[in-house]
């Protein structure tokens, strides 16, 4: 009678590698770990107003195919290093999709998208690709959706997002409290902002709760708290909210809570209605509002890949290379086009507010 109260629907438990493992089979390099610390401290140095920089978190819905992904890594460092000036690039690495329902869950999930769920392999694998892309010397950013990921490759990651699902989850908050990077919390599918700027404030707290250690033990995890979180407006509702008078609105709201006036804009989701598209449109929005005086803005995020739009997961050879399998987005010509816009329009506003 015993053995029939627990485990009921659990068909059976695979052993999987510690964090303390992978990373020895993928270990931090000197380089990467350089560009991870001076990404982190840049990203700081913006939110604290130090930096009057635009971050720039672009790049695929999800990485799918790691030579795809390094391939768009090469040339997003070229052009990052060409708009640095006015633009701070960091490399969109998702690996952890969230599902409304099902659906592929990512790379880390099922790395070879054929429902084998291999997910020894694709945090290996995972961990691989963020090490080989800090190694190009381009900072990474990615969303942490798994409570127990970070162990296996936070150290690689220098910006971090809670998504719209998951901002008002005590155990996203929990996490982000420890996380070693700023974290942007996404505002409700419904639009509203409560969650995220709740999350801020949960996140900054310390907090003490059941997680894993570097061995693969159970741990209660205890945290200082991150004061490096901030909101990220991705539309939702039914309507876009990048507007001025939605940035003011938030901004006000930041406000009353005691917390900075910082926002990103994810010029994707419903800010875009799901339309790739109108991420130009977007970014020249925000542009435009940059240029007014608007001190609040201190980022956006752009879903960008080689190829525009997005395709079915299918057999390997019937899969167009270099296009996202979830979201769609941006071509690699687009991206190049909106960065370099978006610098010569904001070039002496920046150059202006680091002048004094």
């Amino acid at each position: 009678m015993i053995s029939q109260t627990e485990n009921l629907n659990v068909l059976g438990f695979d052993r999987m590698p510690s964090p303390a493992e992978v990373k020895t089979l993928v270990p931090m390099t000197e380089k990467a770990a350089t560009t991870v610390v001076e990404g982190r401290k840049t990203l700081i140095d913006i939110l604290d107003h130090k930096d009057p920089r635009l971050m720039v978190i672009i790049g695929p819905c999800s990485i799918h195919d790691p030579v795809a992904g390094i391939d768009y890594a090469r040339r997003l460092k070229r052009l990052a290093d060409e708009v640095s000036d006015t633009l701070y690039v960091v490399m969109r690495v998702y690996f952890e999709k969230p599902r409304t329902t099902t659906g592929w869950k990512g790379f880390i999930n099922d790395p070879r998208m054929d429902d084998s769920f291999l997910i020894a392999e694709g945090m290996e694998r995972g961990r691989q690709f963020l090490r080989d892309v800090a190694e190009l010397g381009l900072p990474a950013a990615t969303e942490a959706l798994d409570p127990i990921a970070p162990q296996y490759y936070g150290d690689l990651v220098s910006w971090t997002a809670i998504g719209a699902r998951t901002s008002e989850s005590q155990t996203h908050r929990e996490m982000a409290s420890g996380l070693s990077t700023p974290v942007g919390f996404k505002n409700g599918t419904d639009g509203s902002i409560d969650a995220a700027v709740n999350g801020i404030l949960s996140a900054a707290a310390a907090h003490s709760f059941l997680g894993m250690s570097d061995e693969g033990q159970s741990a209660i995890i205890r945290t200082r708290g991150n004061p490096y979180g901030h909101v990220v407006l991705r539309g939702g509702g039914g309507r876009p909210n990048y507007d001025t008078v939605s940035v003011s609105l938030v901004e006000k709201a930041l406000a009353k809570a005691g917390l900075p006036l910082n926002i990103m804009v994810d010029c994707s989701h419903a800010n875009s209605w799901k339309n790739p598209e109108y991420q130009p449109l977007v970014l020249r929005d925000v542009t435009h509002q940059i240029r007014e005086g608007n001190r609040s803005i201190v980022g956006v995020m752009i879903e960008s890949f080689i190829e525009a739009g997005n395709q079915p997961i299918q057999d390997a050879d019937k899969m167009k290379y270099g296009c996202s399998v979830t979201d769609g987005c941006i071509s690699w010509e687009t991206t190049e086009a909106i960065l370099r816009r978006s610098r010569e329009e904001l070039r002496s506003v920046i150059a202006a507010r680091r002048a004094g």
